[in-house]
């Protein structure tokens, strides 16, 4: 949906994270429930499984195909619908994925504020335009629209030198 990049970087408690937000004109109830129900979910990224009261869950990415593992998601806090922080690490890689989403309700809108740390020197150049293609199409898919529309090569990788290393 953008031909540029609407994220930034940030440098915060010894981490580089990507950060991201999006607008909706509906209530955070109702922005959680597409972040959270796996149904819902399922219409923009992917599904999960398990029960959340065990503090994870199993996550499947569907966007990607067929043959992307499934990856714990480790629930670190949950407020609802305001705050939401995971941790995950693809299997048989060493790095540790953390998440953060915020969801901030005015005005008859919500503002989702959506964070990853890029734990290694290069990771932002594609984390970054992956997550402006995966909210755009949370965005779309929440306001009635064709996901299946928005082409990844038009995120990555034109959208990469904003997420660059700082030099």
């Amino acid at each position: 949906m953008t031909g540029t990049a609407t994220g930034h970087r940030e440098h915060r408690d010894g981490a580089d994270w990507i950060v991201l937000e999006r607008r909706f004109a509906t209530g955070a109830d109702d922005v959680w429930a597409a972040l959270t129900d796996p149904e819902r979910m399922r219409r923009w990224i992917g599904t999960w499984t398990g029960d959340p009261a065990e503090g994870h869950v199993t996550f499947r990415m569907l966007a990607e195909g067929d043959d992307v593992p499934a990856e714990t998601m480790w629930i670190e806090e949950c407020d609802p619908p305001h705050r939401l922080r995971l941790r995950s690490q693809v299997p048989g890689e060493d790095e540790v994925w953390r998440i953060e989403v915020d969801l901030v309700e005015r005005e008859g809108g919500t503002t989702l504020r959506f964070a990853q740390d890029v734990p290694r020197p290069g990771f932002a150049e594609s984390v970054g335009p992956g997550w402006e293609y995966y909210l755009d199409r949370l965005v779309t898919a929440e306001t009635g629209g064709d996901v299946d529309a928005l082409d990844f090569d038009t995120y990555y990788p034109a959208l990469s030198g904003a997420y660059a290393d700082p030099e």
